[in-house]
């Protein structure tokens, strides 16, 4: 089924929600998000919120994807550490932007599935604790977290960033928190949201993924 056209649908909707990066938009019109998704939910794509993708987890709203894509502000072929792959959609993304990805995923069926999805993409998927980062990858353009962190801004990542990188992750409790992006010592409060928690695993590879879901 060729959703081409909803493809570029969803990329216009964008462009008047607030996301003005070409080369954000430009990805999200060329990324097929229903590749990433299981077969029995491809048809509702692109749509506005998040979709499941089995494990009791989901792939994340459009906007969110975009919107902390965006938030980094990367530079021209960036080195990109994404915590938390799920469907491995957003990694796409990050790719098709010319990023060079590793992405780390707490549950090792959602990384293989995202694995295979991701063939042809220059992204290295990894199973671990997401609060630990890729420090043999170090440093970093950019990092991106689609979990909410605990109080703080897990301090791993933060030492993981390049000079003038951003990391862009929520922050709070239960009852949601706000999207906040570090450079250089420097925070910013960007949008209140709603994730799930980040979980620090103790046993890596084992339980789920810490996903975005976003109302």
């Amino acid at each position: 089924m060729d959703q081409s056209s909803e493809r570029i649908a969803m990329t216009e909707r964008l462009s008047h929600q607030g996301i003005n990066d070409a080369r954000v938009l430009r990805s999200m019109a060329t990324v097929p998000r229903e590749r990433f998704l299981p077969s029995s939910e491809r048809s509702h794509a692109y749509e506005g919120g998040p979709q499941p993708i089995g494990e009791g987890q989901t792939m994340s709203a459009p906007w969110i994807v975009a919107f902390q894509v965006q938030a980094m502000q990367l530079p021209d072929h960036a080195r990109v550490l994404e915590v938390g792959t799920g469907s491995g959609y957003a990694a796409a993304v990050l790719a098709a932007c010319g990023a060079t990805v590793v992405t780390v995923e707490r549950h090792a069926a959602l990384a293989e599935r995202a694995r295979e999805a991701l063939a042809g993409y220059d992204v290295e998927v990894r199973v671990g604790d997401g609060h630990l980062g890729a420090p043999d990858r170090a440093p970093f353009d950019g990092i991106v977290v689609t979990a909410m962190a605990d109080a703080e801004l897990p301090p791993e990542l933060v030492d993981q960033l390049a000079p003038g990188a951003a990391l862009v992750c929520p922050v709070g409790g239960q009852g949601g928190g706000e999207l906040l992006r570090h450079r250089d010592g420097r925070v910013e409060r960007l949008v209140d949201v709603q994730f799930v928690p980040l979980v620090r695993d103790e046993h890596p590879g084992r339980g789920g993924r810490t996903r975005t879901d976003r109302g």
